[in-house]
């Protein structure tokens, strides 16, 4: 139950982070240092990847994915730490020598404006899933802590990331991701400690979950009929099936690589060795962050219950098991891991950190999202006008947003985010590697075209539920599409 005390410690952990993040925010004078930020230090392109793909997906989406299928939930913070890897070996380089603001920059210097046009478009689609996805998180924390209902948790959680991106930009995101580094780390430990010693490690965690399916009612109701079957779900790193949970995990580390946030981080850095830098840090902090709310999630599978599974089993008159408490949905276990088994101060804090985590990545992801709209779509003129023309852009795309999310249904928010990464991929990935690796070789016609089957590809796999998963379709119909306009080297 959510006390004074754990209030007091969320908004005070609140009003640090926002206080950090306008603080920082001050420094920007224009549209470059508001969208690029300058001259940033390797950990604060580390800030501003962590602040960024470490959200709602990351923490309370792992927690919930991991309550109904286990250890598999770890796939998507992998994913991420691949994703930062790749993109500080690989691209930080070509990215930084292209001398370009954006992602869709390079691709119109390389295949022309109509190219460039069609690639935001295709792109923003995809970030805007994450966008979504975010403040679905933010209105399910919102709701479980404060009981608001959802469209007024949706309200305040689409203002607080504007408040958070508007005041400053990349800036406010590094800075802010800075300070979330410490606290969600440790938050996360304590959280893992926490759980090790409540649940007498793996071992324990797996014993309350095949106890917990003893019950047949709620085994049926998780299509579970025997122990065997519980263990191979919650102790299988593939327990969806490794086509779906290593093919996710992929989906996700290549359309990290040609998403501008993140593109956007390592043209920050001061140099490239810096850049790279940051995005290795990144990549080396994020698994830990995953393997802590896996945690979470198993320990809540072994000790609560969902309202609608506590509603079936007292539709047919059998009692609820023994000391389980009920959660309203799955997303709400790792907030309500933190009230009910944290001090409660500590608690607070943990929960103010995981709130303005998950602000954090909806800002960084608006911010994407609107220097693309802004300066590769609308191309205002004057610099005051494109600053201008952005944060109108941040408050268009976050009313979008709330609207979309009444329409989303309750998947698995890391699927959100397979699906809202696995679509950048599929448009941009084989597009900006040519333009960055082999420029001048490929037909900017075929290379339009590629881009509208490689998603209009994925989409179909996806709807038609194809083996593996859907980006590798996409990608696959993509590069056929591209090798069509290849006409060799120029001389």
């Amino acid at each position: 139950m959510l006390t004074t005390i754990h209030i007091a410690g969320i908004l005070l952990t609140v009003a640090l982070l926002v206080a950090v993040s306008v603080a920082a925010g001050r420094r920007v004078r224009d549209a470059h240092s508001f969208t690029t930020g300058g001259k940033a230090g390797s950990w604060m392109v580390c800030g501003a990847i962590l602040g960024t793909l470490v959200g709602g997906q990351s923490t309370i989406g792992t927690a919930q994915l991991a309550f109904s299928y286990g250890l598999s939930a770890w796939w998507f913070t992998i994913g991420a730490a691949l994703g930062a890897l790749l993109l500080g070996l690989a691209y930080a380089g070509p990215l930084r020598r292209s001398g370009c603001n954006t992602i869709m920059e390079m691709v119109r210097r390389e295949y022309g404006p109509r190219a460039e046009t069609l690639g935001s478009v295709l792109f923003l689609a995809g970030i805007f899933i994450s966008i979504t996805s975010q403040l679905l998180s933010s209105a399910a924390m919102i709701t479980s802590l404060f009981g608001l209902p959802t469209i007024a948790a949706l309200a305040i959680g689409a203002t607080l990331i504007a408040a958070l991106v508007l005041v400053g930009g990349i800036r406010s995101a590094g800075a802010s991701g800075i300070a979330k580094l410490v606290l969600l780390y440790v938050s996360s430990l304590v959280a893992g400690i926490a759980v090790w010693r409540l649940g007498n490690g793996l071992a324990g965690l797996q014993q309350s979950i095949e106890q917990m399916y003893t019950n047949p009612h709620i085994a049926d109701l998780n299509g579970l009929d025997t122990a065997e079957s519980v263990h191979r779900r919650y102790s299988n790193l593939i327990a969806r099936g490794p086509l779906k949970d290593i093919g996710g995990c992929i989906s996700l580390t290549l359309g990290v690589v040609c998403t501008q946030t993140y593109a956007q981080a390592v043209l920050s850095a001061s140099t490239t060795a810096k850049a790279r830098r940051g995005a290795i840090y990144c990549a080396m902090l994020i698994p830990l962050i995953g393997a802590a709310c896996t945690l979470v999630g198993l320990y809540m599978r072994g000790h609560y219950i969902t309202s609608a599974e506590a509603a079936a089993l007292q539709a047919d008159g059998v009692p609820l098991p023994t000391g389980a408490g009920v959660l309203g949905n799955s997303l709400q276990a790792f907030p309500t891991f933190i009230t009910a088994h944290l001090p409660a101060w500590f608690g607070g804090v943990a929960l103010g950190t995981l709130l303005v985590n998950i602000l954090g990545c909806g800002s960084g992801l608006v911010l994407g999202a609107a220097t693309i709209l802004t300066r590769d779509v609308l191309r205002p003129r004057t610099d005051r006008s494109t600053l201008t023309a952005t944060r109108l852009s941040i408050v268009g795309l976050l009313i979008a947003g709330i609207v979309a999310a009444h329409f989303v249904s309750g998947a698995f928010l890391n699927d959100l985010g397979f699906l809202s990464l696995g679509l950048r991929a599929a448009a941009l990935l084989l597009p900006l590697s040519a333009a960055l690796w082999l420029p001048g070789r490929f037909n900017a016609r075929a290379v339009r075209l590629s881009m509208v089957l490689g998603t209009a590809t994925m989409l179909i796999a996806g709807l038609l539920n194809l083996p593996a998963d859907p980006m590798y379709w996409g990608l696959a119909a993509a590069g056929v599409t591209m090798a069509t306009g290849y006409r060799g080297a120029k001389h």
